[in-house]
């Protein structure tokens, strides 16, 4: 026998209540997953910004490390600039101790030859 019209009803009425309640608990799973997903984003969000900041922490050693060993540079650079403005001194001073010493020897030298050619044409002379 044919299922009568209020077996029918009844059917369809379970059908909908069954749909209604899959659809309360897929609700309810989505609205428990999207906590999840928040508490995942927030989680991950939090650890991101503690990234950043070890980042931002070691950059800025970087950036003083840097400075440092620029600053040691120029340090180093300004010593031996003023070591070879040192040296370039001492050496324009020896040099012009030697030019007056061979000066001295070059008048020396002429002084001696002029008296001995005098002496030459004084003996022809005679």
């Amino acid at each position: 026998m044919p299922p009568t019209l209020e077996e029918r009803v009844a059917y369809l009425e379970g059908k909908v209540e069954e749909q209604s309640r899959l659809g309360s608990e897929i609700r309810e799973m989505i609205s428990h997953l999207d906590q999840r997903l928040s508490s995942r984003i927030d989680f991950l969000s939090s650890r991101i910004d503690a990234l950043d900041q070890k980042v931002d922490r070691f950059r800025e050693e970087l950036f003083g490390r840097i400075d440092s060993v620029d600053q040691k540079v120029d340090r180093v650079r300004e010593e031996l600039s003023g070591r070879i403005d040192s040296l370039d001194q001492r050496l324009s001073s020896r040099i012009d101790s030697l030019d007056q010493k061979f000066s001295r020897y070059f008048l020396w030298i002429i002084g001696i030859q002029v008296t001995i050619f005098l002496a030459i044409i004084a003996t022809f002379l005679k």
